[in-house]
């Protein structure tokens, strides 16, 4: 017999199985040998109240045990695609790695270019930036294989509404080595140190199915036909690869935003977020956030938070928060200062950052109107231009502690830090636009008053976070998933300011072979 029960229990109870199974014996009036087995179906924390509880959601065996689990995670039984028609995919990143996926799984074969190197690869060149201030303009922590999402915190955690599509996404991870762990948490999470394993085994099954894989091949240009059809793609060393376009460039590829409007392309502005990566010790953030002076104790995680607030008609929040993680140097080409968050697996180190930003619409931005469409992109780039001057042309980041962001004053010291650089005394309160500061010292201020020990000077803010989305949207119509004008173009994820996040972007890009597939079938 399978009992299926909702319990909402302490940690000790939740996160010990003979505990738990004990607690459950109580609940159910079973003979706690009668147990053979508990499955968890979801789990959550609650930490609103001083005494933190975990949700659970179980079936639990009772004289039995599990046979076979139709709703677990099956190795992909997907076709040989090694002679359909083919797809080009540009990028390896969620959105195109899933797309590639979805289009196998539907008879087409994708082949996937990827301007950057594959992920073991990017590693060495990732240690460049940190050590020696080399920032490799195709490989780095946003261009190669796995794209943004591959060295970032690895968060699986979205809004979406679609749970069937969120649950593909997560069966596919899993079948790649994801920990089926994340089919059961509220908010999953899988590490930078176990991301590349996974994007690894995801070509692997690309290739094995007869789809292609071209590293360090950048797209420069778009083959398009008199009657405004593209029909494939130049890439910068000459090849021409012909098919439908999936477009799932990631949100820092500026050179292809370029291209595409100076080819005439239709292109919008779009708002982004501005600010800083702000670092607490995590010691700090779990007693505030677990109401207790010891932490978070023995069983309980690294604490996460979420801050939101308005400051004269702007949202001001917390964004991509990466408990026990570090901040890394996200820049994809010189003369830029970026920085951005990632934790790995354990959550174990003893800082967490998050961005901490404003909102930026484009009609904030009219000293940029005679960039036209680019106008929002160009706003980020002077900013990590401001900030990389700041540091001396290296990737040593400016850096204010809290209190004296808010309080508009110099920091005479700073304290120790995750960011692999270093980082130097700067004033981010005059680095930032004013617009920008004003709003996120006001926001500082009023995220101190809600949550107690907040805001304090042993916290950090690292700048500059602009990469918190796509400054362009590359308009699609909604039923076909294509260029509004250009047919025969697919722009997903990001990239295409349709997305935010490794799900999301994993979504769309399934969404974007999906309607390829359509359009393949109805000609």
């Amino acid at each position: 017999m399978i009992s299926q029960t909702e319990m909402r229990v302490s940690p000790e109870i939740a996160y010990v199985p003979l505990r738990l199974q004990a607690a459950v014996s109580t609940k159910l009036s079973v003979d706690v040998n009668r147990i053979r087995h508990i499955k968890i179906r979801r789990r959550s924390i609650d930490a609103r109240q001083r005494n933190v509880m975990i949700n659970l959601s179980l079936d639990v065996y009772i004289d039995e045990m599990p046979g076979n689990d139709p709703a677990a995670v099956q190795p992909l039984n997907i076709p040989d695609v090694g002679n359909a028609p083919e797809v080009i995919v540009v990028g390896a990143g969620p959105a195109g790695l899933f797309a590639s996926l979805r289009l196998i799984e539907l008879g087409l074969k994708p082949v996937l270019l990827e301007r950057g190197k594959p992920v073991d690869e990017r590693a060495r060149d990732m240690a460049m930036i940190s050590r020696e201030s080399k920032v490799n303009s195709e490989s780095n922590y946003c261009f190669g294989e796995g794209g943004a999402g591959a060295y970032s915190d690895g968060k699986l955690y979205t809004r979406s509404k679609k749970r069937g599509p969120v649950d593909e996404i997560l069966k596919a991870l899993v079948a790649h080595g994801a920990s089926p762990d994340i089919l059961v948490d509220a908010h999953p999470h899988i590490g930078t140190d176990r991301l590349p394993k996974i994007i690894k085994a995801i070509r692997e099954t690309i290739l094995a199915k007869g789809g292609e894989v071209h590293f360090s091949t950048r797209v420069d240009k778009l083959l398009l036909t008199d009657t405004d059809t593209v029909e494939g793609v130049v890439t910068s060393d000459g090849r021409t690869f012909h098919g439908p376009v999936i477009l799932a460039t990631g949100h820092s590829a500026r050179d292809i935003y370029t291209m595409l409007n100076e080819s005439g392309v239709e292109l919008e502005a779009k708002g982004i977020a501005v600010g800083v990566r702000l670092e607490h010790p995590q010691q700090l953030i779990d007693r505030i956030q677990y109401h207790n002076p010891g932490g978070r104790g023995k069983y309980l995680p690294a604490a996460e938070y979420s801050m939101l607030t308005r400051v004269d008609g702007r949202a001001v929040y917390s964004f991509c928060m990466c408990p026990g993680g570090f901040i890394i140097p996200a820049a994809t080409g010189n003369g830029q200062l970026v920085v951005n968050g990632m934790s790995p697996a354990s959550r174990g180190t003893k800082w967490a950052n998050s961005g901490m930003v404003v909102e930026v619409l484009p009609e904030d931005l009219t000293d940029y109107d005679e960039h036209g469409v680019l106008k929002v992109m160009r706003f980020q780039e002077d900013i990590e231009r401001r900030f990389f001057d700041d540091a001396d042309g290296s990737q040593n980041a400016p850096a204010q502690r809290m209190h004296d962001f808010v309080n508009g004053k110099a920091s005479t010291s700073l304290p120790a830090t995750s960011y692999a650089p270093g980082i130097h005394a700067a004033r981010i309160d005059r680095l930032l636009p004013p617009f920008i500061a004003r709003r996120l010292q006001k926001g500082f201020a009023d995220f101190g008053r809600k949550s107690r020990g907040f805001l304090t000077n042993e916290a950090v803010l690292i700048g500059a976070e602009t990469r918190t989305s796509s400054p362009v949207r590359i308009p699609r119509d909604n039923d076909t998933m294509q260029h509004i004008r250009l047919k025969g173009l697919f722009p997903a994820g990001e990239g295409a300011g349709y997305a935010g996040g490794i799900v999301s972007a994993a979504i769309d890009g399934r969404r974007a072979a999906e309607a390829v597939v359509a359009i393949t079938n109805k000609d």
